[in-house]
């Protein structure tokens, strides 16, 4: 077994798309409308489906919102440079909800982004670059 995608209801299908491929780097992937249904999918990644794991996107037509609830807790990105990814999507339009830094109880550095209708997106610093830059500069701030 592996897994495949992950679904999402979203409530402006071209806003999520936006955020998920202009914001995040993911392609889409693929994308139909189920009239009889009045709903669309789409499916959005960094790779082929066949090798990869993807995020579905439904939007049932006519829905604008939906509450999140307490307990979904968040999809999980791996970047090379926590700093300069939090950077760039701000630049694009992105919200940056948790800036960069040590997780809780732990070293690995981590930050928070939101998507349109305000699912969390945990970036997570893949091994040293950006993170021990960013360290060592924060240190040397406050050693002066």
């Amino acid at each position: 077994m592996r897994l495949l995608h992950t679904m999402l209801r979203v409530g402006n299908l071209e806003e999520s798309l936006k955020f998920y491929c202009e914001v995040l780097g993911m392609k889409l992937l693929r994308r139909k409308d189920y009239a009889s249904g009045e709903f669309t999918l789409a499916f959005v990644g960094y790779g082929d489906e066949s090798d990869n794991s993807v995020i579905e996107l439904t939007y049932n037509w006519g829905v604008e919102k939906y509450e999140l609830g307490n307990a979904y807790g968040h999809i999980a990105l791996g970047v090379d440079d926590i700093y300069a990814t939090c950077e760039e999507i701000r630049n694009q339009g992105g919200k940056v909800v948790r800036e960069p830094g040590p997780m809780k109880h732990g070293s690995t550095v981590i930050a928070f982004v939101e998507d349109p209708d305000g699912y969390k997106v945990e970036l997570i610093q893949l091994g040293n670059q950006g993170s021990a830059v960013k360290q060592e500069s924060q240190v040397a701030l406050v050693s002066q």
